[in-house]
């Protein structure tokens, strides 16, 4: 079991995962069609993606936690 504390972190690594998933595959799929090797070039963008995305997500999400905690009330 992990530690409480890697939460966020834990939280961060899923949320890009799943979310760079979706984009890289709906990107690949406007760029290319369904062609032979779809899988395997989705799965290298996907790579690169998360690669990205895993360290914006750990930067992003305190600003943005900050930001909608002062548009709520």
């Amino acid at each position: 079991m992990i530690p409480a504390r890697f939460a966020p972190i834990l939280f961060g690594f899923i949320l890009s995962g799943l979310m760079s998933l979706m984009v890289s595959g709906l990107s690949t799929f406007r760029a290319l069609g369904l062609v032979d090797g779809f899988a395997g070039v989705w799965l290298g963008n996907w790579a690169v993606s998360w690669a990205i995305a895993f360290p914006v997500v750990l930067v992003v999400a305190p600003i943005t936690r900050r930001i909608v905690a002062k548009l709520v009330a």
